[in-house]
């Protein structure tokens, strides 16, 4: 994964192939990539609610990470397209 793949939504699993600091994985849900952050290439600052077993958010963290070790859980769908509104309805 590249900072411009990780997006607002995602939920991605963190493990040492992220970064050094996750002994044992950890569930994120993207809330920003902070790109006006700047960092080795391959690297990025994300902001993160890290998720409980339910996927319940716990706390708000933001974190320095390989990109490429961030394993996508569950990726962002894309938001329904609103029904067109008929004539009537005006």
């Amino acid at each position: 994964m590249s900072p411009r793949e990780i997006t607002a939504g995602d939920v991605l699993c963190l493990t040492r192939s992220a970064s050094p600091q996750f002994v044992r994985p950890v569930t994120v849900r993207v809330i920003r990539v902070l790109t006006d952050w700047h960092t080795y290439h391959g690297w990025c600052w994300i902001d993160v609610y890290e998720l409980n077993a339910r996927g319940d958010a716990v706390d708000r963290r933001s974190l320095y990470v390989r990109c490429e070790g961030c394993v996508g859980v569950r990726r962002r769908r894309p938001l329904p397209r609103p029904a067109a509104r008929s004539p009537a309805c005006r």
